[in-house]
């Protein structure tokens, strides 16, 4: 059914693990030759070091799953503020164990288009999920413990938004939930792309460049909205004509995270012209890699496994944060 070649190049293009791969052999017809075996399929010692090497590599399920941890996040945060209600407990089911949502509300937007924009990114971000557990079927890691509240207090309290001892809720004004927002939605923008080398099935690399694409477009609206904020476009709130500058804050605070090097870009440049497209001198956005994704969730610049946003920490493969501090 297979020639040597196609076999071996179906293997090694896996997106699963050892143990998929195992199912794929016996599926193929090519029960008994393991992974090792299979790669007999083809001459040389090489290919068969590699296919040993893929077999133990992190496999596109495990940066499928580290996607949806973010997913869940983001859908439970729009979802809230839009609906007042989270994603259906069908829906965070899975491998891992399971964890609730605390805090979380109905925002009362003010501005038309506003409220249009956060009921259309809570549609995607829950498509997201969607997609995503029934690419994995059942590989897919369920929802982890989220903190909406006590988590929004610490960034902004990091960040210099709001002073020590005083709190932070993103749902109760429409500029609040414009912060929470921008802390999320480059955070999801860099991630993928970082992933986007890891994921080995053309299939699912084209899926996820679909997410980035629809992250950035989130991204953008986000962002383009704080730069109009002191246009009339939305009211004077708890920051008024200054969320371009809280925004500013929060960007030095997640810079502050993810590493030595200087990434995060503010909506406005040093001139207070519009910054919406965050991106290097050849204008390409930049990377992060998950370690420094989960330095940012986490809130924390050190090795972590759990804090912040994901105070358990998050299910599947990737759940170590990066030693940054």
């Amino acid at each position: 059914m297979f020639g040597r070649k196609y076999a071996a190049s179906m293997i090694n293009r896996s997106a699963e693990t050892e143990a998929d791969r195992r199912r794929f052999l016996r599926s193929a017809g090519l029960a008994g030759l393991g992974v090792v075996g299979a790669a007999a399929l083809s001459t040389g010692t090489a290919q068969a070091d590699q296919v040993k090497a893929d077999a133990t590599a992190l496999s596109d399920a495990s940066v499928l799953n580290f996607a949806l941890n973010l997913e869940y996040l983001e859908a439970q945060f729009y979802l809230y503020a839009v609906t007042g209600q989270g994603l259906p407990s069908s829906m965070t089911g899975g491998k891992g164990k399971h964890g609730t949502v605390t805090g979380g509300r109905k925002v009362h937007f003010r501005s038309r288009a506003l409220r249009s924009f956060a009921r259309e990114i809570a549609g995607d971000e829950h498509a997201h999920v969607k997609f995503l557990r029934t690419a994995l079927g059942s590989a897919a890691v369920a929802q982890p413990k989220i903190d909406l509240k006590g988590s929004f207090t610490a960034a902004a309290q990091a960040a210099g938004i709001v002073r020590k001892g005083h709190s932070f809720d993103a749902f109760a004004c429409e500029e609040n939930f414009l912060l929470a927002a921008y802390l999320f939605e480059d955070v999801g923008v860099t991630a993928y792309k970082g992933a986007a080398p890891l994921i080995q099935n053309k299939t699912y690399l084209e899926a996820a460049a679909g997410i980035l694409a629809v992250e950035a477009y989130h991204a953008a609206n986000i962002r383009t909205s704080i730069y109009n904020s002191d246009s009339g476009l939305l009211g004077t709130g708890l920051f008024g004509r200054d969320l371009r500058k809280a925004a500013g804050k929060l960007s030095a605070a997640r810079d502050s995270l993810d590493g030595k090097t200087d990434l995060d870009q503010g909506v406005e440049n040093s001139n207070g012209e519009a910054n919406i497209v965050p991106t290097d001198a050849n204008g390409v956005a930049y990377s992060r890699s998950a370690g420094s994704v989960l330095n940012i969730v986490y809130l924390n610049p050190k090795k972590v496994t759990a804090g912040g946003f994901f105070p358990a920490g998050v299910n599947g493969d990737i759940t170590s944060s990066n030693n940054n501090a």
